[in-house]
């Protein structure tokens, strides 16, 4: 028989492979994040893979709508989707499969989505994602808890430098319905707004017949961006009691937040307007040095869970976790995941010492390899240095006793013969002395 040779294995564009080295750092940034999660109270929740598309589109915005992969179902005709975001998927399952459960609702989740993307774009159409959903709770509060986890999980994974930027779309909405904008304006407006383009939303304005108050209102926001002095400078300049309560709420949640101790990684961006048509308050976006793209966002959305008949309140975010992979990187500071403790290598014929071994050294909680290849020592420690393992265990080992092993590091090579009895306990002291360079 014969095998075809560099056989063309391409993926579809906007996906990639995830070798193990990769997956590991991925693995460990998610582990990370997830343990925030947990000591916070909340409860892991596991969403399909697929949906039925009308279910869907009751809780997804129209901009997601033009990005879902959908397709047939064989077995009942109908479009399935897969989600391009897990948070509906969240609404739906607590609506319909939880209503029996006290609230709040404290749920977590990790997960993949899809979304179509422009191909010129470079985007990946794969998103990683991992967040909480607080379901049940109309507070300043809870939308500070939100904010307050992000502060910690970023921490925890080693950032200094990031600032989490804090939103209010109802002031806009205050801004916008103090005056009789056709629908065509406001789009134009929401997107001018939205780039921060104070050249293209005064040329919008120039035409409007509103009042001059409003156009000013309208103008000051995307300069609207800093400390808490921001809220002091949009009081003076609105009249609207919907966007002053939404002044208000800001002030709340900072106010919490500023007993959490988290200030200083805070910024307040009044012109902040992304997903106008699904939050409903208070937003958050996380941003580090070095990285175009928030790596979490989220906010309130308490109109969520009603399209699937349960009224409730609720908030919540999710990270992106290739972003912060991309953000850790450039620091350098993302370790090589986790690392195998041994690779036993076997230098006698039979082979019933070495599996023992390996059985009681996992069974103390050790990670374990057998090296079934045979093969000569300085390859194995080769192997097990590309494959990112620390020691090299060799039964039968030259001038060692037959209740000793010869015990290899692999980093410098250097070894030392252990007890068999004391190999296998879990706190075992490995004296190789510092490593070279140390």
């Amino acid at each position: 028989m014969t095998f075809p040779r560099n056989i063309e294995a391409s993926l579809p564009k906007g996906v990639a492979d995830f070798l193990p080295e990769k997956a590991a750092k991925i693995g460990s940034i998610q582990e990370r994040i997830l343990k925030v999660f947990e000591l916070w109270g909340f409860r892991r929740i596991i969403t399909p893979l697929l949906e039925f598309q009308d279910v869907m589109a009751l809780a997804i915005g129209d901009d997601l709508k033009e990005r879902i992969f959908r397709f047939d179902d064989r077995q009942t005709g109908k479009l399935l989707v897969i989600p391009p975001d897990i948070t509906p998927q969240i609404a739906r399952i607590v609506a319909t499969r939880m209503t029996g459960y006290p609230l709040p609702h404290r749920l977590y989740y990790s997960g993949r989505v899809l979304r179509h993307a422009e191909l010129q774009s470079g985007r990946s159409r794969e998103i990683f994602q991992a967040g909480v959903e607080l379901i049940g709770l109309d507070s300043p509060e809870a939308d500070a808890e939100m904010t307050a986890i992000a502060v910690e999980v970023l921490k925890s994974l080693g950032f200094s430098d990031f600032k989490i930027a804090i939103g209010q779309v109802e002031f806009f909405r205050g801004i916008m319905d103090s005056a009789d904008f056709s629908p065509a304006s406001r789009a134009l407006l929401r997107n001018a707004i939205g780039k921060k383009d104070v050249s293209a939303l005064r040329e919008l304005l120039e035409n409007e017949p509103v009042a001059d108050a409003v156009k000013e209102e309208l103008l000051a926001l995307p300069r609207l961006f800093g400390g808490p002095e921001v809220l002091a400078e949009a009081d003076r300049r609105v009249t609207n009691d919907r966007s002053r309560k939404a002044l208000d709420n800001i002030s709340q949640v900072l106010d919490v937040l500023d007993i959490y101790g988290v200030s200083d990684f805070l910024t307040i961006d009044l012109g902040e307007i992304r997903g106008l048509d699904y939050y409903t308050g208070v937003t958050l976006e996380g941003f580090v040095g070095g990285i175009g793209e928030p790596v979490c966002s989220g906010g309130r959305y308490d109109n969520l869970t009603a399209h699937y008949g349960f009224p409730s309140p609720a908030t919540g975010f999710a990270f992106n976790i290739m972003a912060l992979l991309a953000a850790l990187e450039k620091r350098s500071v993302v370790g090589t995941g986790k690392t195998g403790d041994f690779l036993v290598f076997n230098a006698k014929e039979d082979r019933r010492e070495a599996l023992e071994i390996a059985r009681r050294l996992r069974k103390k909680g050790f990670t374990v390899a057998r090296d079934i290849i045979r093969r000569a020592l300085d390859d194995s420690l080769e192997y097990a240095r590309k494959t990112n393992i620390l020691h090299v265990i060799v039964i039968g080992a030259a001038d060692c006793a037959d209740d000793h092993v010869y015990v290899v590091r692999v980093a410098d090579k250097k070894g030392i013969t252990v007890a068999k009895s004391d190999l296998c306990k879990k706190d075992f002291p490995l004296s190789f002395g510092p490593l070279q360079g140390d």
